[in-house]
């Protein structure tokens, strides 16, 4: 680091409310967090370090979802821009109050630190927990959870002003929680390719919608598949193919409907299990995901898999009826614990693979 990378921090940013003058003061805070921090305190000022560092990129991994989760090195002057786009966004400018609960392990916790630092966000940062936000009695301007942890919260939403919720589908009956508080919540919509969201969809107010829409500079088309192609000039070198099937409502604007790969082909018939999954969840709470297994006539199976904390088996018996019958489950399995990945997402191939080991035919 040399003496003038001090510049590259807005003059009103803090962490946990301290103020840093220079390089020196930054990097005596950060050798103290280093030598005494708890692990989420270190991550921070290792983060830290290779951000203030020469090199134009920081590395990070995407979320692992869909596989091994894959390393990407990402440009720091796009993290800026990414940056600047979520504060004109969200209208959260020099002294915005936020909360940094997310691991700084994958991108979405990065860009929180990555705002503060480019906006003058004063940012508070404490350990990763599911009920991280219940646990301190500030308020905030801005907030960013994963579904696990907003299920976690709703006792605290009134200490915030604006909530963003990403890393995962959010589940139905989360979503309705959010229609009787008073922050204003949104759903957004993004990966670590993108350094995170480029949109988002209001879950409750006046403003609530099932359409997710781009960020400033960023817009939207779909492919031959029906899946979801983004065209960010400012954040991407070329137009990013997804796998995520969408109905493209205009060039700025879609629904999500749910993955290419996760597809189940029974019958000749293709179901999207998120889809499902929204649909079982206005009558079915606790942990269940729909996957599938091998049928010897259909080729695939609709299986729906539920943990402990899921539905009785007599609940999802009744809430299945509200489904087409081509679209029903034809197979319930108890497991232990559903496969998720480090920020709340079920690992549906795991899954897959899981069921499939147990039960070649049924």
């Amino acid at each position: 680091m040399n003496q003038e990378q001090h510049q590259s921090w807005h003059p009103s940013f803090k962490l946990n409310g301290l103020s840093f003058d220079s390089l020196e003061s930054l990097e005596e805070f950060l050798n103290s967090i280093k030598a005494q921090g708890d692990q989420h305190e270190r991550d921070l000022a290792g983060f830290l370090s290779q951000w203030l560092s020469p090199e134009p990129h920081v590395v990070s991994f995407t979320s692992g979802t869909t596989g091994t989760p894959k390393k990407c090195f990402l440009s720091k002057s796009k993290m800026r821009l990414s940056a600047q786009t979520t504060g004109d966004f969200f209208g959260m400018g020099p002294g915005t109050s936020a909360l940094l609960c997310l691991p700084l392990s994958f991108i979405a916790g990065k860009m929180m630190v990555v705002r503060a630092l480019v906006l003058g966000w004063d940012l508070h940062v404490v350990a990763p927990t599911k009920d991280a936000l219940t646990q301190y009695d500030s308020n905030y301007d801005f907030v960013a959870l994963v579904p696990h942890q907003l299920a976690f919260s709703y006792r605290a939403l009134d200490k915030v002003n604006t909530l963003i919720v990403g890393g995962g589908v959010l589940p139905e009956h989360l979503e309705k929680k959010l229609q009787q508080s008073s922050v204003k919540a949104y759903a957004t919509y993004g990966m670590t390719e993108t350094l995170t969201h480029v949109a988002a969809r209001a879950l409750n107010g006046t403003q609530q919608s099932e359409v997710y829409k781009a960020m400033p500079e960023v817009t939207f088309t779909s492919d031959d598949r029906g899946c979801l192609v983004i065209h960010a000039p400012n954040l991407l070198d070329d137009a990013l193919v997804t796998n995520d099937l969408v109905q493209l409502v205009d060039s700025h604007s879609f629904k999500y409907l749910g993955r290419i790969d996760e597809v189940i082909n029974s019958g000749g018939v293709k179901h999207s299990p998120e889809v499902l999954e929204r649909k079982l969840r206005q009558y079915l709470s606790g942990n269940f995901v729909i996957s599938s297994a091998p049928h010897p006539t259909l080729g695939e199976q609709i299986v729906l898999v539920k943990d402990h904390s899921g539905p009785s088996n007599e609940s999802v018996n009744q809430a299945i009826t509200h489904l087409m019958p081509l679209e029903r489950p034809k197979l319930i399995l108890n497991l232990e614990a559903i496969p998720i990945t480090d920020t709340g997402k079920f690992k549906r191939k795991e899954l897959r693979d899981l069921i499939r080991n147990q039960h070649k035919y049924s």
